[in-house]
């Protein structure tokens, strides 16, 4: 889930981290789809070694998404997952690639309960919104409103995303065939190493990635300048990334656009939402209602997260002088990633003082600073706290809690104020009269052809009639007789100014005003504030979990069974003597087992997911663990707005009575799902060209039941334990598709085995650094001190993209303008050019002197047609363009005249993702202008 609004605060502060992925789309030729060629070179000019994938943030938006109709069944969901790592794929390419995999897995338990949380949550929204959903619906059709039919459909359970369902399990099978055809299909594939890593396997996604890559990092044949690609949607990515300590790491994710246009969920119409539904019969969507069952859904983009240029802006602002030791880049930023965990992480709720959206990390950053010179060194060594330095931070921190409360609570009053005088400036300035029906104001750029207007007369007079209704009934000190007619008293009570307001939240704790940390402590807590025990072990539970979450992104899980027994986070001001408490964890836990998980984090409602006798400890009054599933439970909004912001006040899971509840229902368990709740491993798959496949050929043929070494030569460098696998995909074997849709692999040349990372003592420790040969990236930011230098009186030039070296490629205004008005409008396209005359189209720089006779017409670039000129007593926009005698078809602009008098843009053969046409010779390189 990661940290909210982390990345949007790290890409305002670092905007130059952010680079837009360019990305090869498929051709279609007279009807039939050609594929990338993904074996040639990354259009995006960068060439990647390892992709990893973390699935979570696959498998979401595939299964429900929010911009389109969700997937029908289940097995379009799984064709929309391979479409989708198809797409990851092609904009990460690379001849040679080790390509990891991670749905998510058993988690260890501090995770548990915020899946629990989420979970809960989840169900008892959809619940909500499908009874809020039903009861609208029945009030507008009892209003005489149109609705079309509800349809019948089983709503998604997105809980089933959980390990041990039937759904994951089939989501392995699937992913396991997919590879198996891509290796035997796509040349880009040829020489990957692909690793699946399902739900069987313990751990989060993320996780399992970042212990490949420390375990690999610690073998002497690693290489050091590996250029590293994720792609996930979670925020604490970036922190794990710079944990790693590669130099060339980036992270590709889906770009964020807020407030896309949804359809109402009732009557399937745009603009509006499902609690403003009115019952209004749909609009003509076009002019033969051609749109009718289109809805603008744009493909969603991605982008790259540099983080070396992240590491760049960081040397820059946490670089110190004069401090009493050794400045150390690597083990600053250590500290930055620890910082950040104070602002909120999936392990540990955020200290009440510290807000991202405050400028949290920002204050930290200042006060670290500030205090390192007393510190002496500085707070985290490889994933190790050093509790009497952040004890400085901390206390630094409570001195200033009690204006950051004030400020916090004068920058809300401020805001409301705001709000205030905008609505009243907004119902000032609303025009007291807007004409509606056919007559109503248009959006500009809409699809939709304007339609001719018909019984104008009737149409004002009920326009006329609506009118004089509204202004007699919205008359504040009026009232209406039977008949419709003014009343000469009686009147309506005003209503205050600011009735519109939304009402707020009661707020008890009030922590602007004195004797906060008592009422705080009294209703989060139920305790005194003077209970120093209690207020000692809550600080102790909270230093152990950023001893854990630390540990946890720097050397692996420390232990399975730790989590944070409460709620609420302590204040940084009882951060006192934390110096002596202890941070060790206990040694040989083990994770829960997929259906174990299940019943920790799975309300009632989604027990259709567990067998049956297990499902009966939710719901049987009887059961000794009932009470871990409240049917309802209370949402503490803490002092925010929204209920997804809140806490829920859920009861945590006791380990001990769960497993002694689940072992009376063990024996019932069939094969099945016995195998279901069994703990997995890795599967690595190569193709028939990998270097690797005849050593995992022969190793079946001998069926060699030992595990054995890769060779680190034949594999790329990539080191670890190969084993037989049971149910392996072996040459010349059919593999069957789980997906009834897609075909079964007649002829496979590819093979699988189970592969296990380099195995390392239990108390060693992967060291934070940088490796020995590593070369740093060239710098990317602009020098503090290129205006000072000479450099030759060059201006300084940005970096677009990954290249160093490209230049800027694009069109100038008046072949833009010429474009806007050539073409056509009823494409279907939102109106990107419009057919009006730009303003000072005729008065550009760029127009050409007039010859005799002839119109001013604006200048094309040379290399878009010929230098011959358009002769016509009109503007070129609402002329019919000829071409003068003698001027030959050059270029493919010219190509595009069907006859030497007319031109139709309809013709044109080659269209870009604009609606504007491009050379032949550009089309490959589509996407490279900046």
């Amino acid at each position: 889930m990661g940290v909210p609004a982390f990345f949007r605060w790290l890409s305002r502060k670092y905007p130059s981290i952010i680079v837009n992925c360019i990305e090869e789309k498929a051709k279609d030729c007279n009807g039939v789809k050609v594929p990338i060629d993904t074996s040639k070179p990354n259009p995006n000019e960068v060439e990647f070694d390892n992709l990893y994938l973390d699935m979570n943030g696959i498998i979401h938006p595939c299964t429900h998404p929010e911009d389109k109709p969700a997937p029908k069944n289940e097995d379009e969901m799984m064709v929309a997952i391979f479409e989708y790592i198809d797409r990851i794929f092609n904009i990460d390419r690379r001849d040679c690639l080790d390509a990891k995999s991670d749905p998510s897995s058993p988690a260890p338990r501090a995770k548990m309960n915020q899946q629990r949380s989420r979970r809960f949550r989840a169900s008892k929204e959809g619940m909500e919104a499908a009874e809020e959903k039903q009861k609208i619906r029945q009030e507008i059709l009892a209003k005489g409103g149109f609705l079309p039919p509800e349809e019948v459909k089983e709503r998604f359970d997105s809980n089933c995303i959980t390990p041990g369902t039937e759904f994951m399990d089939n989501l392995a099978k699937c992913l396991r065939y997919y590879i198996a055809d891509r290796l035997n299909s796509n040349p880009g594939w040829k020489n990957l190493t692909v690793i699946l890593s399902d739900a069987s396997a313990p751990g989060e996604g993320e996780h399992k990635i970042m212990d490949y890559i420390r375990r690999q990092r610690a073998q002497p044949n690693h290489d050091p300048n590996t250029h590293h690609c994720l792609c996930g949607a979670d925020a604490d990515l970036i922190m794990l990334g710079l944990a790693t300590h590669e130099p060339n790491f980036t992270i590709i994710r889906e770009e964020f656009k807020p407030n896309k246009p949804k359809p109402c969920a009732l009557c399937n119409q745009m603009g509006h939402e499902v609690k403003d539904c009115q019952g209004l019969p749909r609009e003509k969507q076009g002019k033969h209602d051609q749109f009718a069952d289109t809805l603008p859904v744009s493909e969603q983009e991605f982008i790259f997260i540099r983080l070396c240029v992240l590491r760049e802006y960081l040397e820059r602002e946490l670089t110190m002088a004069s401090l009493p030791f050794t400045f150390d880049f690597e083990r600053s930023v250590d500290d930055w990633v620890f910082m950040c965990f104070f602002v909120g992480n999936d392990f540990l709720p955020h200290l009440p003082s510290l807000e991202i959206r405050e400028g949290a990390i920002d204050r930290l950053v200042n006060i670290y600073k500030n205090v390192v010179h007393k510190t002496g060194g500085y707070l985290t060594e490889s994933g190790f706290v050093n509790l009497q330095r952040v004890q400085m931070i901390m206390l630094a921190v409570g001195e200033v809690e009690d204006s950051i409360f004030k400020k916090r609570k004068d920058d809300d009053d401020n805001f409301k104020r705001r709000q205030k005088e905008k609505r009243k400036r907004l119902k000032r300035d609303q025009p007291s009269f807007i004409p509606g029906g056919q007559f109503s104001p248009q959006a500009l750029g809409n699809r939709s052809s304007p339609q001719a207007i018909c019984n104008p007369r009737q149409a004002a007079f009920e326009m006329r009639m609506h009118d004089r209704q509204n202004s007699t009934s919205s008359s504040p000190n009026t009232s209406l007789t039977p008949d419709g007619s003014p009343s000469l008293g009686g009147g309506i009570k005003r209503k205050p100014e600011d009735s519109d307001s939304e009402p707020e939240p009661e707020d008890n704790i009030r922590l602007w005003e004195t004797g906060w940390k008592q009422r705080y402590y009294k209703n989060k807590f139920d305790v005194d504030a003077s209970d120093e025990k209690f207020r000692r072990k809550v600080v102790q539970s909270y230093v152990e979990g950023l001893c854990w979450v630390l540990r946890y992104y720097y050397q692996g899980c420390a232990s399975w069974n730790w989590y944070y027994p409460f709620h609420y986070a302590p204040f940084a001001s009882d951060f006192k003597g934390i110096a002596d408490m202890p941070s060790d964890f206990e040694k040989g836990s083990k994770p829960f087992k997929p259906l174990e998980q299940l019943m920790g984090v799975f309300p009632a409602a989604s027990g259709n997911f567990l067998p049956p006798t297990w499902r009966k400890l939710m719901t049987d009054p009887e059961s000794s663990i009932i009470d871990f599933y409240p049917e309802d439970f209370a949402i503490d909004l803490n002092g925010k707005k929204y209920a997804w912001q809140g806490v829920a006040l859920l009861p945590f899971v006791d380990e001990r009575r769960l497993r002694a509840a689940l072992e009376e229902v063990y024996p019932d368990l069939t094969p099945e799902e016995s195998r279901r709740n069994s703990l997995g491993g890795d599967v690595l798959f190569v193709g028939k060209h990998h270097p690797l496949c005849d050593f995992i050929v022969e190793q079946y043929k001998t069926k060699n039941k030992e595990a054995v070494d890769i060779p680190p030569e034949l594999c790329y460098g990539i080191q670890g334990k190969l084993t037989l696998n049971d149910s392996a995909v072996l040459p010349d074997q059919m593999v069957q598709s789980p997906v009834p849709m897609l075909q079964d692999l007649t002829q496979n040349s590819a093979v699988s085995i189970s592969f296990k990372d380099p195995q390392f003592a239990e108390d060693f420790v992967f060291k934070a650094t940088v490796l020995p040969g590593a070369k740093k990236p060239a710098p990317v930011l602009k020098p503090g001190d290129w205006d000072k230098t000479n450099n030759d009186g060059r201006p300084w030039r940005p970096q677009l993209g990954f290249n160093r070296d490209r230049k800027p490629v694009h069109l100038d205004q008046s072949a833009f303008r010429t474009l806007g008005h050539t073409v056509p409008r009823d494409r279907g396209m939102p109106g990107m050019y419009p057919n009006a005359v730009p303003l000072g189209a005729y008065s550009s720089p760029y127009a050409r002197p007039l010859m005799g006779g002839q119109q001013q017409i604006p200048k094309l670039l040379s290399n878009l047609r010929p230098q011959e000129s358009w002769r016509g007593p009109t503007p070129l926009f609402q002329q019919t363009p000829q071409r003068t005698a003698g001027a030959a078809p050059l270029l493919a602009w010219n190509r595009m005249l069907q006859s030497p008098n007319q031109f139709q843009p309809a013709q044109y053969q080659g269209l870009g993702p604009m609606g504007y046409p491009q050379r032949p010779e550009d089309r490959m390189d589509r996407g490279r202008q900046v």
